[in-house]
């Protein structure tokens, strides 16, 4: 497994290793090249004058802008920046309301419908799909980010940036996906989500149905598997450095899930204070798990007393520590802060008491509706962005690869050899409203298409077909007057319905030109230097268990289950 983690590691730097490229030998999806025959003179213009613009900015500052990116989980549009609809549901967070006041207000932040996709398209630029990190990623899947792809904090490590993540990784468990080995610096993650937390004695103490522990329920004599499906081996948080040795961090007791929000606030204050002090630029990336699924007695701070509402007080704590701590260190005006949320609210089957609200748009978490992919987005840079910005351009997750290389400087390593979905947005950053690049986004649930989006309009392509009185499919939908998505129309299919299908017709054949990847597949937890005998025996038990059969584990591992696609309630 070691062996095949290395061949992976060389390929990925032989990515990084070829030839110098630029903006115009980046690969697209097709539809770009579209709206780059129409507006592509005008575009040109405007990057003379950005560059201008960055290179009056390195020089006043003596190096590139520093980059911050925080990342939280399951949050519905409209539920943070927007201080009038919080006083309807009984919470505030003024700091993360400044920021947007201060900065830009996205308004229209497409993301993936779940955790992992949009973790992944934001670090490599591409649609999950296209590397196999489709779905949410679920503890004991033998899986993760593939070596081969490279990573924004590759593409800034090559042009001089130090680089830094802490936080809810959620992006796999094997060796090749841990995130010092995907080219930060320096990392403390957690491998997979929230829901770790549950798989501990104290979780299952408090969350009966479960019962995945023998020291909760008496043994039963039916269960042969012993451990059985929970490996006592399972690890909850794990830290290295870049080249060097991977560590478990804490253990798996619900006061490590406690503890890691509050430890990565003070591990990315020190990166910053450290590179700052020392000249360097630098990009962090702060991930909370925010909220703990065993906190019942959690303190209420705001009105509603729902989960959310009293967890976002902490969080919004920090805001104003990260903001005032780079004004203090006189380099606020030499650092972008991009704070959003990763997808829509889990409204299907929620915790109780959890107030996760759908809010304006209809669906939530896993859906390819607008409640699962548009999110409160807001970009903060004082002296450079010009404040109290409400933008409506459509930006989607995976134009934040490109458009902070564009800022580091670092373009020419982002690699030429596969599409790159995302589109640079520095001109919408700088120049403000109507300056976007991309009008369109195509919307994934899992491997399949869901609906894709141009301009006003929305085409689903999942649960289309139905037959409407006049013959035609209803499967349109104008969002400016219909935004839940709750009334199909036949005006927007006639003069859409041919350049819908044309979008589809030119992504798929781009697709089949650059052919979608399976997500990488190992042992999880190898590669830990404090691994307990309970996570190494994983890897054993695996490896005897196979050996016994008639196929290899490298079959057994890249085994593709029908319907994994779906995983519930959770997410797609």
């Amino acid at each position: 497994m070691k062996n095949l983690i290395i061949v992976a590691s060389v390929a990925a730097a032989l990515a990084l290793a070829a030839p110098a490229a630029s903006a115009a030998d980046i690969v697209h999806d097709a539809e770009y090249y579209i709206l780059e025959a129409q507006n592509g003179e005008r575009w040109v213009a405007e990057d003379g004058e950005l560059d201008a613009r960055l290179a009056e900015l390195r020089q006043k500052h003596g190096q590139p802008p520093n980059i911050v990116y925080v990342l939280w989980d399951d949050t519905a549009f409209g539920a943070v920046g927007f201080p009038a609809l919080q006083k309807n549901f009984g919470y505030s967070t003024p700091n993360l309301n400044r920021m947007a006041e201060e900065g830009i207000n996205f308004t229209r932040m497409y993301t993936e419908p779940s955790c992992t996709p949009t973790r992944a398209a934001m670090l490599t630029g591409r649609h999950p799909v296209r590397h196999g990190m489709g779905v949410v990623g679920m503890p004991h899947e033998f899986s993760g980010l593939r070596a081969e792809e490279v990573t924004i904090a590759e593409v800034l490590s090559e042009a001089g940036y130090a680089t830094a993540f802490c936080g809810k990784g959620h992006l796999g468990d094997i060796e090749e996906s841990y995130l010092h080995n995907q080219g930060f610096d320096e990392a403390l993650f957690t491998p997979m989500n929230q829901l770790t937390s549950l798989y501990n004695p104290m979780g299952n103490a408090a969350n009966a149905v479960l019962g995945l522990h023998p020291e909760i329920y008496p043994p039963d004599p039916y269960q042969l598997d012993d451990p059985g499906l929970v490996p006592e081996g399972w690890v909850m948080n794990i830290e290295g450095t870049k080249g060097g040795e991977s560590r478990e961090w804490c253990g798996t007791s619900n006061e490590c899930f406690d503890e890691l929000d509050t430890e990565c606030e003070k591990r990315i204050t020190e990166f910053i204070r450290r590179n700052a002090k020392e000249g360097k630029p630098f990009h962090a990336q702060y991930w909370p798990n925010f909220l703990n699924f065993l906190a019942p007695e959690m303190p209420k701070r705001s009105v509603a007393g729902l989960k959310v509402a009293g967890a976002f007080p902490k969080f919004d704590a920090f805001i104003v520590r990260l903001m005032d701590e780079l004004e203090e260190l006189g380099i606020a005006e030499n650092t972008l802060v991009i704070a959003m949320a990763d997808n829509g609210p889990m409204v299907h089957s929620p915790p109780p008491g959890w107030g996760m609200l759908p809010m304006l748009y209809r669906g939530g978490k896993g859906d390819f509706t607008e409640g699962g992919v548009r999110t409160p987005a807001f970009a903060w840079w004082p002296g450079v962005i010009e404040p109290g910005q409400v933008v409506g351009d459509i930006i989607h997750v995976t134009d934040l690869y490109t458009t902070f290389a564009r800022l580091g400087g670092a373009t020419e390593h982002i690699p030429t050899d596969r599409v790159v979905d995302g589109l640079d947005q520095t001109a919408l950053l700088l120049e403000g409203d109507t300056h976007g690049r991309r009008d369109y986004v195509h919307i994934y649930a899992g491997h399949e298409l869901g609906a894709t989006v141009k301009g006003r309009y929305k085409r689903h392509w999942i649960g289309a077909g139905d037959v409407a009185a006049s013959g035609m499919p209803e499967a349109y939908f104008d969002l400016y007057s219909d935004p839940r998505e709750e009334n199909p129309m036949l005006t927007p299919l006639i003069h859409t319905q041919g350049q819908f299908n044309q979008m589809r017709a030119r992504h798929e054949l781009m697709k089949k030109k650059y052919p979608d990847a399976p997500n990488a597949k190992g042992i999880p937890y190898t590669g830990l230097a404090n691994a307990r005998p309970e996570t190494r025996a994983i890897a054993d038990r695996v490896k005897a268990a196979v050996e016994a059969m008639p196929f290899d584990v490298r079959e057994y591992l890249e085994f593709e289950i029908p319907g994994s696609d779906s995983v519930g309630d959770w997410g797609k």
